[in-house]
């Protein structure tokens, strides 16, 4: 999740570079030149230097044939054996059935998954709150905001004035008198960055503040106004749609640190006027957006707060930074018509998909309840494994609803899902291509403020452990932000050891490397288990089964052989990548 990036003298701009979505793909050297400033803003984000050779494809060779072979077998198979563990002839059925609902053509549908649940009941409501924001959003950009750039600090941002009417409206519906508590805390972090304005302390009492906010927010639960004074306690009884504030809070925490540090930085910077030619430039890159500090005048609290509550994007993000929001507004980008209907499209197959596998297998209810008591070891795997899949498809269905949103209001925020979850061999690549938009924020606001990669060791540990508490606070995530750190390790050493320029002649290096897949891929879906679906214990019980059986013992040989195939297929998907000049690395 490292960029290169090259400490600046205090006041020089950020050099127009690479993609941002480019800015986490590689691995580098950061390095500080003094200077109290560690602004991202004062990084040159240059590209590594790529090898850009590619090999002749293996689709059509006799090698590949075998790997076909081996794939349509095996993953039909897997998905039977999935069926299986959930079907009513399972002996275990019986534990889980009650959290099964009705669903389509007499099947019954697993829909515990309380997150996904939530947002599939809701589905409706929020359908019809974007038909009646993106029309009165279009009107008022039609008859109120200029056609042309917006490149004067004079000229106010219209658009942030409806975005913020529109949502307190909506949010006074979402959390109700909540929101009295949302703009309190809002306000208090705004305070402290006009009051702190370029001290150092500021960005340490913001970080201090936020995080103090998580804890308070999981500790007491979003706390009610009787707790604060007992005359309010009328308030409480107007929770709106979603009583727990708190839990969607978590990502606007992340829209006011954003604020903060953007805000700090920009004064940290000395203000040398832009040349008007420059200025007329509105074609910025992506990276120029996120980089580049806004004019002193935008950092205001009307467009802070229309920027932490922008209704397409509060509830789950993706998340924006405060200068690429405000970009947007000044120098609005082209989104093409063809481009919507294309992720209206992939919306719509992948929530039919995320409903097929929801009617098909019930991996969810059978993880709450563990039951997979004298399952074969490979359906519990396959437990384990699907378990995975879903949380993956739930958690892009939910981030490309609201990303097409704001897409739909010609606000363009990062794409979270890059890859499919089993098209992944690396760690830092999965890590890179999941979640993205958060991995982009870590790596502004943490990662490289700490010293990138001249500490990495240190950092990422700092920045794990983070991700881990704001997910949420509890022992199994902090075990599986350590189990990632943890696991990176090997794949760097290995990188090390192994590099491409000393053993890329070896006739075997390709399979050494997919030998090296399979080990990632492993560590990877253990930490993911752990986090996310089966717990310790359900994780432990997996391993001891494959471990301490005959039965095991083959299945683990035979999962080995399966993911060797899988890595080989993934690495010519790369090099099929290359040949078409898509230089992802990830």
């Amino acid at each position: 999740m490292v960029a290169h990036h090259e400490h600046l003298e205090s006041g020089r701009r950020a050099v127009a570079g690479a993609h941002a979505e480019e800015i986490s793909s590689f691995v580098g050297q950061s390095q500080s030149d003094g200077n109290a400033s560690t602004a991202p803003a004062e990084y040159i984000h240059k590209k590594k230097i790529q090898d850009r050779t590619t090999n002749p494809s293996l689709w059509n060779t006799k090698e590949f044939y075998f790997y076909y072979f081996v794939f349509i077998t095996c993953v039909p198979y897997m998905f039977k054996t999935a069926h299986d563990a959930s079907s009513e002839s399972n002996p275990n059925y019986e534990k889980f059935k009650d959290l099964l609902e009705d669903g389509w053509f007499g099947y019954k549908v697993d829909n515990s998954d309380e997150q996904y649940a939530n947002f599939r009941n809701n589905l409706p409501v929020l359908v019809a709150a974007i038909c009646v924001y993106l029309p009165l959003s279009h009107l008022f950009k039609r008859y109120f905001v200029p056609v042309s750039p917006l490149k004067s600090p004079l000229q106010p941002l219209y658009r942030a004035y409806f975005f913020l009417a529109f949502s307190v409206i909506y949010l006074y519906v979402m959390s109700g008198n909540s929101l009295f508590k949302i703009g309190a805390i809002l306000g208090i972090n705004y305070a402290i960055a006009k009051i702190g304005g370029s001290a150092r302390w500021m960005p340490v009492l913001t970080w201090i503040f936020n995080v103090a906010i998580l804890f308070a927010n999981e500790k007491y639960e979003g706390y009610t106004f009787a707790q604060f004074y007992p005359a309010l306690s009328w308030l409480d009884s107007n929770t709106g749609m979603n009583s727990r504030w708190d839990v969607t809070f978590k990502f606007t925490m992340l829209r006011l640190v954003s604020f903060n540090l953007d805000y700090y930085w920009s004064l940290r910077q000395s203000r040398e006027p832009i040349p008007k030619e420059e200025r007329d430039q509105a074609s910025l890159t992506d990276k120029e957006r996120v980089s580049r500090p806004c004019f002193a005048e935008d950092y205001n609290f009307l467009y802070y707060a229309a920027f932490a509550l922008y209704a397409p994007l509060y509830v789950a993000g993706p998340i924006m930074t405060f200068n690429d929001f405000i970009s947007q507004l000044r120098y609005p980008k082209e989104i093409t018509r063809k481009s919507k209907y294309m992720w209206i499209g992939r919306f719509i197959f992948c929530y039919l998909t995320m409903e097929f596998t929801m009617h098909y297998m019930h991996m969810v209810a059978i993880s709450k309840r563990q039951a997979w008591v004298d399952d074969p070891v490979l359906q519990i795997c396959m437990i384990g494994l699907f378990n995975l899949i879903l949380i993956w498809l739930k958690l892009m269905i939910i981030w490309r609803f609201f990303r097409l949103w704001a897409l739909l209001d010609d606000i363009d925020a990062p794409e979270n899902m890059l890859r499919c979850v089993t098209n992944n061999y690396s760690a830092l690549g999965f890590w890179r291509s999941w979640h993205k938009s958060y991995n982009l924020w870590t790596l502004r606001y943490i990662y490289i403020p700490l010293g990138g990669t001249r500490y990495a060791i240190y950092n990422i540990w700092v920045v794990f452990t983070f991700v881990a508490i704001w997910h949420d606070i509890n022992l199994r995530l902090l075990a599986w932000g350590w189990l990632i750190t943890l696991f990176v390790v090997p794949e760097i050493t290995a990188s090390r050891i192994f590099n491409k320029k000393e053993w890329g002649s070896w006739p075997y290096y390709r399979h050494l490397c997919a030998v090296g897949a399979v080990g990632n891929i492993m560590l990877m879906m253990i930490a993911n288990l752990v986090g996310f679906c089966i717990g310790l214990d359900g994780v432990k019980t997996m391993l001891y089964d494959l471990f301490s059986t005959a039965q095991g013992w083959v299945t683990m040989c035979c999962c080995f052989c399966a993911m060797f195939v899988c890595a080989q297929m993934q690495f010519e998907v790369r090099e099929a990548e290359r040949r078409r000049g898509i230089f992802l690395n990830y």
